[in-house]
């Protein structure tokens, strides 16, 4: 495998340089984006419940946010859960921007490689035909080892590139596709707990009035 490698040429570095960071990122967005960090289970009602019971405090709102993205999207919501629902809402989409550009962080590295890598390729392929025909030009074709040497580092650069590009093209896919899913899924849970923060200050305000007729 090192041989064939190696017999690519100077062409098939940058190559394994982009198939190293391809590797590296699948690993680390496959723990960052498990669906347990990201959406916790159960924590849209738990938070529901603290703010019906009114136990929200500042401890509660930091180590909800730093729990998960969907934890730091509830934290903002429940931060603010005193102003006009305008207000709340505009502070979860707010959020909502820079949780979606923590979880698709990579991606576009990943869709520029699946982008680039082909054309490594190509251009190492270039380069191996131009060597094979600079050698028919200086030696004629009496050496067939020479112009097989140049055919084949053509083709690993070329097999190389595709090898890259086409995991990365379909981890960027498939990643994007998951954090779509997880985009849908904190949406509906953002939008129960302003449901939830709306009906609470209502019922706390209708009590507040009917206490002093009683009265």
């Amino acid at each position: 495998m090192l041989q064939i490698v190696m017999a690519g040429g100077w062409a098939v570095l940058p190559i394994l340089l982009c198939s190293a960071w391809v590797l590296a990122v699948a690993i680390e967005r496959a723990w960052v984006l498990r669906r347990q960090a990201v959406m916790p289970p159960g924590l849209g009602d738990e938070v529901a419940r603290w703010v019906q019971s009114g136990i929200v405090d500042a401890a509660h709102l930091q180590a909800l946010s730093a729990a998960s993205p969907l934890g730091q999207l509830l934290a903002a919501a429940a931060a603010v859960r005193d102003r006009p629902r305008d207000q709340i809402k505009e502070r979860l989409e707010d959020t909502g921007r820079h949780v979606v550009f923590r979880l698709e962080r990579h991606l576009n590295g990943l869709g520029t490689i699946a982008l680039i890598a082909p054309l490594l390729g190509l251009l190492g392929t270039v380069i191996g035909l131009v060597r094979m025909f600079m050698t028919v030009m200086g030696e004629g074709v009496g050496d067939p080892s020479r112009m097989a040497g140049g055919i084949g580092e053509a083709l690993i650069c070329t097999a190389g590139g595709l090898v890259v590009a086409i995991p990365a093209y379909v981890l960027h896919r498939w990643y994007r596709a998951r954090i779509d899913g997880y985009v849908v899924d904190m949406e509906q849970q953002a939008s129960r707990l302003l449901d939830v923060i709306t009906a609470t200050a209502s019922r706390r305000t209708r009590s507040r009035s009917a206490a002093p007729a009683a009265g």
